[in-house]
């Protein structure tokens, strides 16, 4: 993006082509071009066209991290993967305005997502990047949704940043390669990552990251959005509460578990009722503590699947009624599943060596009835359940 073609962007004519741009949306890119080339006269319309379509296509993709703000946004193609999804950031900023927090910085700010949601819960705040193109796209947006904060180019590894009360950090975990895997190979590294946890402060890392790297006296928090786990958290100082929270976020609103909450389960029979665990809870360890909180305990002690007698609604795993024991093999697995008529079939599965698509195709199914079924283990054994999701 040509950051003086971003700058003409957000003038008045910038604006009505970025609005006719938005109404073109959709149609075939080059009769698009075309006709927002006749609307901008001059030897610049090439740039201001391309960057007025890249926004317009930007916030459409955008709808699904940050909603109706999405439309009064601005984003780059890297900025907007690598965004956190608008509810998550939400979350964030009202626990940070929850503990009392004041003032922030964002070190390492992006498109500014995180700034957005903290200066909307009252923060006050200000972000850093290396990156000019953020920068510019940060700042219009806190601009363009009216809220208060600084954005600079800067690295974050070498401001000083004591002065403000809390510092947020989201690594860059992807390079001109892909993924970076290794943690020292991280924007900034988990070197400075380290020497943040030391003060009042949180970062953002992947959700796989291993309990083992998270430092002593350090909170970590798995967040799940309608049962994607998006993200990990790290809180230090006064900021870190717990050793390990699960937090889940769906259309009933928000819900958390934490190691407070844990109790051991031992493993039984398979009851009337299977419960399987969100991605954040497994992530955190915290299997054991749904099993506690619906009166249950683990089909095997080494997979995340729970079992009960009673039938509970629970925001921390998905609730399945056990209809009845089917063969594990294929062969007497396929004649089980032909002779009920089910010819659409949704396989689940956990601690066992199956690929869902491959069993699929070699089971060749026919009939009018749908059903789900649940490979895993119980008590070491390969088994088959028929199961109803409530």
């Amino acid at each position: 993006m040509e950051l003086d073609a971003f700058a003409w962007l957000l003038t008045d004519d910038g604006q009505r082509l970025l609005a006719r741009a938005t109404e073109l949306r959709g149609l075939d890119p080059l009769k698009a071009q075309s006709t927002l080339r006749k609307e901008v006269p001059g030897d610049t319309a090439a740039s201001y066209v391309a960057v007025a379509m890249t926004q317009a296509e930007l916030r459409a993709k955008a709808a699904e991290k940050f909603g109706a703000l999405a439309e009064r946004m601005y984003f780059t193609p890297d900025g907007l993967e690598q965004a956190t999804r608008f509810a998550v950031a939400e979350h964030r900023a009202a626990r940070l305005a929850a503990y009392g927090t004041r003032t922030l910085i964002d070190l390492g700010c992006g498109v500014g997502g995180d700034l957005i949601a903290a200066s909307r819960a009252g923060l006050i705040v200000a972000g850093v990047d290396l990156d000019p193109e953020r920068v510019a796209v940060a700042q219009a947006n806190l601009a363009a949704l009216g809220l208060a904060g600084a954005v600079q180019v800067a690295d974050a590894t070498e401001i000083d940043h004591t002065a403000f009360e809390v510092a947020f950090a989201d690594p860059a975990r992807r390079g001109a390669r892909g993924r970076v895997f290794d943690a020292e190979g991280w924007t900034p590294s988990w070197s400075f990552v380290e020497t943040l946890l030391t003060r009042d402060a949180c970062v953002k890392v992947a959700p796989g990251i291993p309990h083992g790297m998270v430092p002593a006296g350090v909170e970590a928090e798995w967040v799940s959005h309608h049962g994607d786990v998006k993200e990990a958290a790290l809180w230090a100082g006064g900021l870190a509460t717990v050793r390990r929270r699960a937090t889940v976020i769906g259309n009933g609103g928000l819900a958390t578990l934490t190691d407070e909450d844990d109790a051991p389960a031992s493993v039984r029979s398979v009851g009337d009722f299977l419960y399987e665990p969100d991605g954040a809870v497994i992530r955190a360890g915290l299997v054991t503590a749904v099993a506690d909180g619906v009166g249950g305990g683990l089909v095997d002690e080494h997979i995340a699947y729970v079992t009960s007698d009673d039938a509970f609604r629970t925001p921390f795993a998905t609730t399945y009624q056990v209809l009845e024991e089917l063969p594990y093999r294929e062969r007497a697995l396929r004649a089980a599943l032909r002779e009920r008529g089910i010819g659409r079939l949704t396989i689940k599965k956990r601690g066992v060596s199956v690929v869902p698509e491959q069993l699929r195709r070699a089971l060749s199914l026919e009939g009018p009835n749908e059903a789900t079924i649940v490979l895993t283990r119980v008590s070491g054994e390969g088994t088959c359940l028929l199961v109803r999701r409530l």
